[in-house]
C-alpha cells in the first residue's frame, strides 16, 4: 500500500523511506523474550522470533563468561606438611619383604615356618593346660611359666602365619589396619616377655639363695601384682609406640623392608623430623631393658655362687644346666632386639635385618618350650599324666 511502512516487531530497528537511521531501541525485559530470566541469569531464547535472537547471543555470552570463570579458578598449593599428611592418608596397604623369589624356595619357607608354629603353638598350649589342670604345679615358678607360654604363642602368632600365607599365595600384601594391630600385639607381648624373664629370674634366686623367705617375698599375691605390672608394662609400651608410629607422615611409599611390621622398618618410611621423638623412646625403652638384664645376670650370678658352695656335684651340673641356657637365651633376646632397634642405617641390609628379627621374634619363643620347660622333670610327669588320663 502507498504510505505504508513495512511492519517490524518491537524492540528492533526500522528504516526511513528517507534512508535516515533510527536509532536501535532497548530491549525489554519480557517473559516472551528471554524466558523470563533475572539480571545476570542467562535464559532460553526462542530464536523464531527476529528480535530475540539478539538475546539469545547476550544469553550465550553470559553463559560463556560463566564458564570460564569456573575454568578459572585458582589451584591451592598444598603446603609441605599437608602434602606428607595426605600421602600418609592415603596408605591403604603395606607390603612386606618376601623370604624368597622364586616358587620353590616360597613353599620351602612355608614349610620351615609352619613347622616352627606348630611346634611352638602345640608346646605352649599343652603346657597352659597342664599347669592350669594340675593343682600340683600351682606353685610362682609354673604361674610364671604359664604367662610366659601365652607370650609366646602371641608373638609367635602375630609374625609366623602372615609371612607364611604371603609365601604360599605369592603376595606380600598387608592392610595398614592389620599391620597397626600386629605392630600393637607384637610390642606388647614381646615387652611382657622381657618382664616375664626379669621376674623368673629372681624367683629363681629367692628359691635358692633364700629358701626360707620364699613363701614371704613370693606369695600368691605377690606374684599376681608381679605378672599384671609385667602385662602392664607391655600394654604401655605398645600403645605408645604405635601412636607415635603411626601418627608420623609416611611419604616414602609402602614397601617395609622386614617380612612383619617393625617399627624401625616403618619408621624409614618416615619424611618427617617428627621421627625422632620415636627413637628417643626406644632408646630409653633400651637403657630400660638392658637394667633388666643387669638384675638378671646378677641373679644368676649369686644362684652360681649358692651352687658352688653346696658340694654336690649332680645339683651343681642341674643348676649350670638350667641356669646357663637360660642366659644363652635371654643374651639373645636382648643383644638382637637392641641390634634390630638402635643400629645405624649405614650398616643395614636386608639379608642382617631379616636374621636379626627372626633370631629375637621367632626363636626365643620356640626354645623357651624347650629351655624352661621340657627339662623339667616335674612339669613333664604331668604332661605325660595328663595325656594318658586322656588317652
Amino acid at each position: 500500500m502507498p504510505g505504508n511502512w513495512m511492519r517490524v516487531k518491537p524492540a528492533s530497528w526500522k528504516i526511513s523511506t528517507l534512508g535516515n537511521q533510527r536509532p536501535r531501541k532497548p530491549v525489554p525485559n519480557k517473559p516472551g523474550a528471554c524466558g523470563n530470566r533475572g539480571a545476570g541469569q542467562p535464559g532460553s531464547c526462542k530464536f523464531s522470533d527476529p528480535g530475540n535472537q539478539e538475546c539469545g547471543k547476550l544469553g550465550s555470552l553470559e553463559t560463556g563468561g560463566m564458564r570460564n570463570q569456573g575454568a578459572e579458578k585458582p589451584v591451592v598449593q598444598k603446603s609441605g606438611a599437608e602434602q606428607m599428611s595426605t600421602n600418609s592418608s592415603s596408605i591403604s596397604q603395606f607390603l612386606l619383604l618376601p623370604f624368597a623369589d622364586t616358587r620353590e624356595l616360597q613353599l620351602l619357607h612355608f614349610c620351615l615356618f609352619l613347622g616352627i608354629y606348630l611346634a611352638a603353638l602345640l608346646g605352649n598350649g599343652l603346657i597352659i593346660i597342664t599347669i592350669a589342670c594340675d593343682q600340683h604345679l600351682h606353685t610362682p615358678m609354673y604361674f610364671f611359666l604359664l604367662n610366659l607360654s601365652v607370650t609366646d604363642i602371641g608373638c609367635i602368632s602375630t609374625t609366623v602365619p602372615k609371612s607364611m600365607a604371603n609365601s604360599l599365595w605369592d603376595t606380600r600384601a598387608i592392610s595398614y589396619t592389620g599391620c597397626v594391630a600386629k605392630l600393637f600385639f607384637f610390642v606388647l607381648l614381646i615387652v611382657t616377655e622381657f618382664c616375664l624373664l626379669t621376674v623368673m629370674a629372681y624367683d629363681r634366686y629367692v628359691a635358692i639363695c633364700h629358701p626360707l623367705h620364699y613363701g614371704t617375698l613370693l606369695g600368691s599375691r605377690a606374684c599376681v601384682h608381679m605378672a599384671a605390672a609385667a602385662w602392664a608394662s607391655g600394654f604401655l609400651n605398645a600403645v605408645l609406640h604405635t601412636a607415635n608410629t603411626f601418627s608420623l607422615p609416611l611419604c616414602k611409599g609402602n614397601a617395609v623392608d622386614q617380612f612383619f611390621c617393625e617399627i624401625p622398618q616403618i619408621l624409614k618410611l618416615s619424611c618427617s623430623d617428627a621421627y625422632l621423638r620415636e627413637i628417643g623412646v626406644i632408646v630409653v625403652n633400651a637403657c630400660l631393658d638392658f637394667g633388666c638384664f643387669v638384675f638378671i645376670l646378677i641373679s644368676y650370678v649369686q644362684i652360681f655362687r649358692a651352687v658352688l658352695s653346696i658340694p654336690s656335684e649332680p645339683g651343681l651340673h642341674k643348676a649350670f644346666s638350667t641356669c646357663l641356657p637360660h642366659l644363652a637365651v635371654d643374651s639373645l633376646f636382648l643383644s638382637t632386639g637392641l641390634i634390630a632397634y638402635l643400629k645405624p642405617p649405614s650398616i643395614s641390609s636386608q639379608f642382617l635385618d631379616l636374621v636379626v628379627s627372626f633370631l629375637y621374634s621367632v626363636v626365643p619363643p620356640a626354645v623357651n618350650l624347650l629351655i624352661y620347660s621340657m627339662r623339667n622333670l616335674e612339669l613333664k610327669d604331668a604332661v605325660w599324666k595328663l595325656m594318658i588320663g586322656y588317652i
